[in-house]
């Protein structure tokens, strides 16, 4: 197979900032142009117990257009006014696979593969606060690229299913929220940090490596019974080089350790499915430095379908059933912030 395909994306803000005494005092405008355009190839060839495939692509990125307008709501004077110049560059990525039956319903497998990711416009051009946490934009970041490896075993049975893959990525030009300092103290650009809270900027922070574990597996029992799981481990540790030597060592925010899923299907009538699902995740950092810590999480989800014809069908769920608290972040004054609470829904599918 042969092709082409090409992404544009173009947006801005409109928002007010700045409170004071109970009215906002600031407006900003900013935004720009994002676009991603590339060409690939890719195959595959099959021979006796082997599987062979690959491919490989070439895109060009440009962010152009970039702009940011702040302004005092009192008089309407600028406060800062910036055109960012355009950028543009190339990326080649790849990927090569193979896997090879070995009996026994048994097969191996290996791959090794790059990829990119560009900065999304959010991180370009849009700063945000989060209590007394100032986060600034940076429109001269360049692509994430991404290089690994994994091996693995798999093996498919009629009423069973396993698989086990150790996988290392390094993923270099990272793109990471870097703490600048500490309120209270007043920044270039992004102004007035209060006591308690911090300045991060969007960087392209030196490298992540991660290694680690996924395994999955399956089993069909009697009664319509389908029990599932799986567990990843997944060390991951940054390397801030030059540009941020205070990370090296550390993990990157938001990665936990652990995390694993376990669930349950049952079809307990021709017309009648219930389904329960758990994850757990361990701790993990909020910030880039490590010293907020969220706390590990339990969370539970069932379902119940009814299938009322060939066509329709009604259905029954509840998300984080037990009202766990899910702590998603926490600012520099220890204001936490939950992830959703317990949540109902009930539906109606119908399909032709």
């Amino acid at each position: 197979e042969v092709g082409a395909d090409a992404r544009f994306n173009e947006g801005e803000t409109h928002e007010r900032f700045r409170s004071m005494g109970g009215a906002f005092t600031r407006d900003r405008i900013a935004g720009g142009e994002a676009s991603v355009a590339g060409i690939y190839g890719e195959g595959s060839w099959e021979t006796g117990p082997w599987l062979l495939a690959g491919g490989l692509r070439l895109d060009g990125w440009k962010n152009r257009n970039g702009r940011r307008l702040e302004r005092d709501l009192a008089t309407g004077a600028a406060t800062l006014d910036e055109s960012d110049p355009e950028r543009s560059g190339e990326v080649v990525s790849a990927r090569m696979a193979a896997r090879r039956m070995i009996g026994g319903g048994w097969a191996a497998r290996a791959a090794a593969y790059s990829g990119f990711r560009p900065a999304t416009l959010n991180e370009l051009h849009r700063p945000f606060r989060v209590g007394n946490d100032l986060t600034e934009a940076n429109a001269a970041l360049v692509p994430e690229t991404l290089q690994g490896v994994e091996a693995g075993l798999a093996f498919e049975g009629p009423l069973s299913a396993l698989t086990a893959t150790l996988f290392w990525n390094r993923i270099e030009d990272a793109v990471v929220n870097v703490t600048i300092g500490q309120g209270p103290a007043t920044f270039p650009r992004a102004g007035f940090v209060p006591a308690g809270g911090v300045l991060r900027q969007r960087q392209n922070a030196g490298t992540i490596e991660a290694t680690g574990l996924e395994i999955s597996a399956r089993q069909t029992l009697r009664g319509g019974l389908n029990l599932s799981g799986a567990v990843s481990i997944t060390d991951a540790r940054v390397d801030g080089g030059s540009a941020a030597p205070q990370l090296t060592g550390l993990r990157p925010a938001q990665a936990p350790i652990w995390s694993a899923t376990a669930g349950i299907d049952w079809r307990a009538s021709e017309r009648l499915g219930l389904s329960a699902r758990a994850r757990y995740e361990s701790r993990r950092f909020e910030d880039d430095l490590n010293s907020r810590v969220l706390g590990a999480a339990v969370t539970a989800d069932v379902r119940a379908d009814w299938r009322v014809n060939d066509t329709a069908s009604l259905w029954l769920a509840a998300d984080n059933l037990f009202d766990a608290e899910v702590e998603v972040s926490e600012t520099g004054n220890g204001v936490e912030g939950f992830g959703p609470p317990r949540s109902l829904s009930v539906g109606l599918r119908l399909t032709y």
